[in-house]
């Protein structure tokens, strides 16, 4: 793991954007795995810079986000099909049919997740993968659990989850309850991995992933065994470690 500490979210922003810039750059119709949350915000605020400033183009990139809820249309504000158009997609030239958020409500379960993995595969698998971390060190949804998960599946939310995304609902019954995450298989095996995290909320987390023994207990933990890893984290998130 690379671990980097900086002063504030949007220096972090400006470090991990300047990665998948340079990796557009090297080829422009790279696979970009995609992240919500608060987290990748200024990273996605400095791509769209970039594009405003003609120093990159995304008419050829790909993106396939990690999860969606389940329970909520596609059109529903909270949803995070909605977020990376309002956030990044609405205002980059990236085309609509190159996009891939998971559907959160499929008539088959099964047969969809089976076949955005297929998907992910055909394209060429993911060349930079962006995370944010939980609390209790989920990426994607990918919750704390007794074995690791592979591919992508309809996951519960823990409660810990539940409790984080209040706050961007108005009542506590509208609160999703599941979601579709890409497995923690389907997110090792992208080429490169971008993990972004600020905050002392999710110092514990950052020391569990960085410090803390591999296991299904902290999801991100796995991270340990991938090659090419960027930690990018405020002092606050590094301040246990």
């Amino acid at each position: 793991m690379d671990v980097k500490i900086f002063n504030t979210a949007e220096e972090i922003g400006v470090a991990a954007a300047e990665i998948i810039i340079n990796k557009i750059k090297a080829d422009d119709s790279a696979i970009l795995g995609l992240a919500t949350g608060s987290s990748p915000i200024p990273t996605y605020n400095e791509l769209i810079k970039a594009y405003n400033n003609n120093v990159v183009s995304f008419k050829n990139v790909k993106s396939f986000n990690l999860d969606e809820y389940c329970g909520i249309p596609a059109s529903d504000r909270n949803s995070y099909y909605t977020f990376m158009h309002q956030n990044l997609f609405n205002s980059i030239d990236i085309k609509e049919e190159n996009t891939q958020v998971p559907d959160g409500n499929p008539e088959d379960v099964e047969v969809f997740c089976k076949g955005y993995d297929e998907a992910i595969k055909n394209a060429g698998g993911i060349d930079i993968q962006v995370l944010g971390i939980g609390r209790n060190g989920h990426i994607g949804f990918n919750e704390p659990a007794e074995k690791f998960t592979k591919g992508t599946y309809k996951v519960k939310l823990t409660e810990s989850t539940i409790e984080a995304n209040k706050r961007f609902f108005d009542k506590v019954e509208d609160v999703p309850t599941e979601a579709i995450t890409m497995g923690v298989e389907s997110i090792l095996d992208a080429k490169e991995i971008i993990l972004i995290a600020t905050g002392t909320d999710k110092a514990q987390a950052i020391h569990d992933m960085v410090k803390g023994e591999v296991s299904p207990a902290c999801p991100a933990s796995i991270l340990q065994k991938h090659s090419n890893v960027h930690i990018f984290i405020d002092k606050d998130a590094a301040s246990l470690i």
